[in-house]
């Protein structure tokens, strides 16, 4: 890392993880190994290695000369990135391949590192695990698509139940259909029948994980006009999606809205993708479909940390990352975290678990857009929160996150971005202009400096009213403004609030 260099985290190892596919193979090199990781570079190549495997038994001749050739650029890359340790990690179509053993060490040579050839069991564990670490918590059947196979498993929590493997991967079901949707419909009944631990996801999440099915939910999200383009955690409700996976079913793919989005070598793939998520859905009758952006790569890299790291809450340890690279003062945005709760607690403003972990990661994320203009701090920061690479979310929560932060800066009856508003709906809006209320006080009396929120009080003052309370050597920092600003906090509150300083003046909160 260049000396002086603030745009990354200071105390970080990079590492790589090479994931050979059978559809594609992927470089991609985080910023550490941490709870909540951050992609630091990465490259894709559709090689198609496995196409072509069910009448041959072999690897792709053309793919693995590709692929030959983009190792060496993959081990090049990852040595340019500084990365301590780079893991491969290999799936369905070079482990079942009569020429899988001879890929495997001819690639070994060219990234200079051994190859781990996982098995249909590891897959499975590896991919829930990925799902495990980016939901709190998950619970449900997760199912990872590939090209060459299909992993399905049960988990709840941090528990890993039953699983299965599937040989319905796109490539391989489009090849063992010999491109007949038809015929793809009738093999994909036929081995979901096989995964009896199906009938135990009844009325629970399915989690969809792998590219094909992260493109089908792109173009859901582009027909139903979905406000937020984030993957990761996208839901959509069985009634509708039976409607979508029928049209894409039928093959004709480029007649779908959003399309374009998808890359060609990807959309030929797609009605098989449909074919087996609408068997699944008739063998599971799930609650709703949950997008996973995380899986194999990402839960092998989860089995890597200790108990204690993986016990760490994703959201927070992310947020916790953003205040460090971008706010004026990380002390300070933890300090907002303790008085916030207890501001939250004397106001009998209620919250679930999660709307804790909401509000915190929102404190920790209120002055990662100073650097910008001020009239434009508000936006920025909501588009940064809105579209981060943040886990352990789903949507509304993530809209309460950037509407918090827009509310904080622009004012808390601010009524644009009506969409995302929506999204997050009225008991998460109502909490985010209550909590940027509050941010909105302190910040004033704090100039965004540590010190003076942990001094700060709320006591009882007369018979109905509550009075945030300044020590008398801080006198000076009482004004009209700070006075102002908990008016505007009273308003949404319900509560008769008071200004006052110790033993000296105090203003009403009408």
């Amino acid at each position: 890392m260049p000396a002086g260099s603030q745009g990354r985290l200071q105390d970080r190892k990079p590492l790589s993880i090479v994931d050979i596919g059978s559809n594609s193979i992927r470089l991609v090199v985080y910023e550490g190994l941490v709870r909540s990781p951050t992609v630091l570079f990465n490259e894709k190549m559709l090689a198609g290695l496995g196409r072509g495997i069910v009448s041959t038994g072999r690897l792709d001749s053309e793919a693995v000369t590709r692929s030959m050739e983009e190792f060496r650029r993959f081990r090049a890359l990852s040595d340019q990135a500084g990365a301590e340790q780079i893991y491969v990690l290999a799936t369905a179509a070079a482990r079942e391949a009569e020429n899988g053993p001879d890929f495997i060490h001819r690639a070994e040579k060219v990234l200079r590192t051994p190859i781990q050839v996982l098995s249909g069991r590891q897959e499975a564990h590896y991919s829930a695990l990925g799902v495990i670490s980016s939901f709190c918590p998950a619970n449900g059947i997760v199912g990872d698509l590939g090209g060459g196979s299909l992993e399905l498993i049960d988990v709840d929590g941090s528990a890993i139940g039953d699983g299965i493997t599937l040989p319905l991967g796109g490539l391989r079901l489009q090849d063992m259909a010999k491109n007949s949707l038809a015929q793809a419909a009738a093999i994909a009944r036929k081995e979901v029948s096989r995964a009896k631990l199906l009938e135990r996801g009844k009325g629970r999440p399915f989690y969809a994980v792998g590219g094909t099915w992260r493109n089908l939910a792109r173009l859901h999200m582009e027909m139903t006009g979905y406000p937020l383009g984030v993957m990761h955690h996208y839901e959509i409700g069985i009634e509708s999606a039976v409607a979508f996976l029928k049209q894409v079913a039928k093959g004709e793919v480029e007649k779908v809205k959003g399309i374009e989005g998808v890359s060609k070598n990807r959309r030929s793939l797609l009605p098989y993708g449909a074919v087996v998520l609408q068997e699944i859905l008739s063998a599971m009758r799930p609650s709703r479909i949950i997008v996973s952006g995380f899986g194999v790569r990402e839960g092998f890299l989860y089995s890597l940390l200790d108990s204690e790291q993986q016990k760490a809450d994703p959201l927070i340890s992310a947020a916790e990352e953003l205040a460090r690279l971008r706010s004026r003062s990380v002390t300070h945005a933890q300090e907002l975290v303790e008085w916030t709760g207890k501001a939250f607690a004397a106001l009998g403003v209620d919250e679930t678990e999660d709307e804790a972990r909401y509000r915190k990661a929102a404190c920790l994320l209120a002055d990662i857009g100073w650097r910008a203009h001020p009239e434009y701090r508000g936006t920025q920061s909501l588009n940064i929160i809105a579209h981060a690479s943040f886990i352990g979310v789903d949507h509304p929560g993530r809209a309460y996150l950037a509407l918090t932060n827009l509310f904080r800066h622009e004012g808390v009856f601010n009524e644009s971005v009506s969409e995302l508003r929506a999204l997050a709906g009225p008991r998460n809006l109502e909490r985010a202009r209550i909590l940027a209320a509050m941010m909105r006080v302190v910040y004033l009396l704090t100039a965004a400096m540590p010190g003076v929120m942990p001094r700060l009080r709320w006591e009882k003052f007369g018979a109905d009213r509550l009075a945030l309370v300044i020590p008398s050597d801080l006198a000076g920092l009482y004004g009209e403004r700070p006075a102002g600003r908990l008016s505007q906090l009273a308003k949404i509150t319900g509560r008769r609030l008071v200004l006052a300083v110790e033993g000296g003046p105090s203003v009403s909160a009408k």
